[in-house]
């Protein structure tokens, strides 16, 4: 199996080790992992704000760059969403404006190949006991686009449930968004920073060390509200929990 990771803009940017945590993990799982340095943007950003035909280049692109994997791999719920759920919308959108289904053809390959990383360790690879040691008091918070879009159900609680030393508590209202929704938290601050408050409150009302989520974009929110709250809860992503282990531990 030829293995891709896709590790997305807000990672490349501003959370590296998490894509560093996945290929360790990953090699721990026996999957070589290739990072094609094409790579850039899967169009979401600019998809949810409107601009559609912008968004075709980068969609043909991430078509091209991982065309000829076996499997692209992302720690990104909400880039695993856009390629699955909104390509499939930019090929049938352009075919309906009488341009053919040109792009609808390029775009099919890749949909089906792109997997959220908990979904590709329990689905693809079959294993939720990925070896792991975190000795923390932890919480997960569903994002959005996992929970609604992919529909990852308990696939990341079952792999954090496997995890040595790991003990799992339940976040109240973990089904409710956190507030960032990428550009929702610019346009609508005010209401985007009150939810952020709101399931930060939750998380330290878990008594947990660490809000753990499987899409950074949501983390980066929720830590920042953690941060001038000054709470003692930290955010970490489920890949970094994962690769783990005894030897090479996480903080």
């Amino acid at each position: 199996m030829r293995v891709a990771l896709f590790l997305t803009c807000v990672n490349d940017t501003l959370y590296p080790d998490t894509g560093r945590a996945v290929v360790r993990l990953l090699g721990r799982l026996g999957v070589d992992v290739d990072f094609p340095l094409a790579q850039t943007c899967c169009g979401q950003a600019h998809y949810n704000t409107g601009y559609r035909h912008e968004t075709e280049p980068l969609a043909r692109h991430y078509a091209e760059v991982f065309g000829e994997y076996d499997a692209i791999v992302t720690p990104s719920g909400s880039c695993a969403a856009m390629v699955r759920e909104l390509y499939p919308r930019l090929g049938e959108r352009a075919r309906a404006e009488g341009r053919g289904k040109a792009l609808a053809d390029v775009l099919a390959p890749v949909v089906p190949k792109t997997y959220e990383l908990t979904e590709f360790l329990v689905d693809v690879l079959g294993v939720t006991d990925v070896g792991a040691f975190y000795p923390h008091k932890v919480t997960y918070h569903p994002t959005c686009h996992g929970l609604r879009s992919l529909g990852l159900g308990d696939r990341p609680r079952r792999l954090l449930e496997a995890v040595r030393g790991l003990e799992l508590v339940e976040l109240p209202g973990a089904d409710e968004c956190c507030g960032f929704g990428g550009t929702f938290a610019v346009k609508n601050a005010g209401v985007s920073a009150a939810m952020g408050a709101d399931k930060v409150r939750n998380a330290e009302s878990t008594g947990a060390e660490v809000l753990c989520a499987a899409d950074n974009s949501c983390l980066m929110h929720l830590g920042g509200t953690m941060s001038r709250a000054g709470s003692v809860v930290r955010p970490v992503h489920i890949a970094e929990i994962l690769a783990s282990t005894e030897e090479e531990p996480a903080r």
